[in-house]
C-alpha cells in the first residue's frame, strides 16, 4: 500500500513528466530495485516491468526512426542503439529526478546505487512498462518520444560523439572555456569501486553522477550538463 506521502511524491513525478497513472501502485513497483526484494521477500521489484518496458522502448524508437528518417538500416540501428543505451537513459533519469524516488535495499543504497547508470536506466524502462500496462501503447509512446526525439536530434546533430566531447564543444561555444571535472568521492572495495564526479561549466556545477569508472561518471555528468545547457543560445 502506497502511503499518502509517497503517493504525493509519485503524483508530483507524473506531473513533472506529463503522464497520468490510474494505478499508482503499478508506478510504485517500477521504482523498486531487486535489492529490496533480496532484503524483504514480500516486496515486489521492477524486473518484469523493465523487461516489458525495454520492448516498448525499442518498438517506439524503431517506429519513430523508420517513419522520420530515410537512412539505411545500418544507420538506423546505430542511432537506435545509441539513444536507448544505458549511457543515454541514465542522464535522462537523473534529469527527471528518478534517482530520488528509487526504492533500494540497504546494501545497494550504501554502494551508491541511487546514481548507478544501470539501475537508473532499468528504472526508466520499468516506468515505460508500467505506463504501457496502465494506460496503453499510445500513452506510453507519447512518454517515450518526449525524451527519445531530443536524443535522436542530438545524435543527428553531433553524430556519435561522446558526451564529454559534446559538452566541451558546447562550453567553448557558450562560455569560451572548457568544462572542469571534479572527483567528488571514490568509495567501495578495489574490485567494485564507485566514482562520483561533478562538472564545472563556467562556474555552474552539474552532478554529481556516479559510475563504475571515473570515465563513466564523467560521461553521465556531461550528459546531464548538456541537457541543462541546451536551451542557452
Amino acid at each position: 500500500m502506497v502511503s499518502k506521502e509517497r503517493a504525493k511524491e509519485l503524483n508530483a513525478f507524473c506531473k513533472r513528466v506529463n503522464i497520468k497513472f490510474k494505478d499508482i501502485e503499478l508506478l510504485e513497483q517500477a521504482f523498486h530495485h531487486r535489492s529490496i526484494t533480496n532484503e524483504f521477500k514480500s516486496e515486489k521489484n521492477n524486473e518484469r516491468l523493465e523487461f516489458l518496458g525495454d520492448s516498448v522502448l525499442g518498438m517506439v524508437t524503431a517506429a519513430f526512426l523508420f517513419q522520420n528518417l530515410e537512412n539505411p538500416e545500418g544507420d538506423l540501428a546505430k542511432i537506435k542503439s545509441s539513444v536507448v543505451s544505458e549511457k543515454a537513459l541514465a542522464p535522462v533519469a537523473l534529469s527527471l529526478g528518478i534517482d530520488k524516488l528509487l526504492v533500494l535495499g540497504h546494501g545497494e543504497e550504501l554502494s551508491g546505487g541511487r546514481k548507478k547508470p544501470a539501475i537508473l536506466a532499468d528504472c526508466m524502462e520499468a516506468i515505460i512498462g508500467a505506463y504501457y500496462l496502465d494506460s496503453g501503447y499510445k500513452a506510453a509512446e507519447k512518454y517515450v518520444l518526449s525524451f527519445i526525439e531530443p536524443s535522436v536530434e542530438n545524435v543527428l546533430k553531433n553524430g556519435m560523439k561522446d558526451y564529454k566531447t559534446q559538452l566541451q564543444e558546447l562550453c567553448q561555444k557558450l562560455f569560451k572555456v572548457c568544462p572542469k571535472y571534479i572527483l567528488v568521492e571514490k568509495k567501495g572495495p578495489e574490485h567494485a569501486q564507485i566514482f562520483s564526479v561533478s562538472v564545472d561549466c563556467n562556474g555552474t556545477i552539474f552532478g554529481p553522477c556516479n559510475g563504475r569508472t571515473k570515465k563513466d561518471a564523467e560521461q553521465s555528468c556531461a550528459a546531464v550538463a548538456i541537457g541543462k545547457l541546451k536551451d542557452i543560445k
